[in-house]
């Protein structure tokens, strides 16, 4: 990709579904993050699956997750930043 060439807003969300299609490094989160806010395309569900703080996508090996009822609270073992998210119910 030219730095000279700018990508349209479906060409981004489909470069977005990739990266997070495979196991991306925080560097490539916080790239695309960036983009994102630039083309003020919402990442919806995705913004749950890595730490606002250092960018590392949560798996098994680095994240625990605590059910509280109303929260699901996402702690990063990297950094230690807990993550809440209210919890819909039907």
């Amino acid at each position: 990709m030219s730095p000279s060439r700018k990508l349209s807003k479906q060409e981004i969300q489909e470069k977005i579904q990739e990266i997070f299609s495979s196991n991306p490094s925080p560097k490539q989160i916080k790239k695309i993050k960036k983009l994102a806010m630039s083309k003020n395309i919402k990442l919806g569900n995705l913004r749950k699956k890595f730490c606002k703080k250092c960018y590392s996508f949560f798996n098994t090996e680095n994240s625990e997750i605590k059910i509280k009822k109303p929260y699901r609270i996402i702690k990063c073992r990297k950094c230690g930043y807990l993550s809440r998210w209210k919890i819909r119910w039907l």
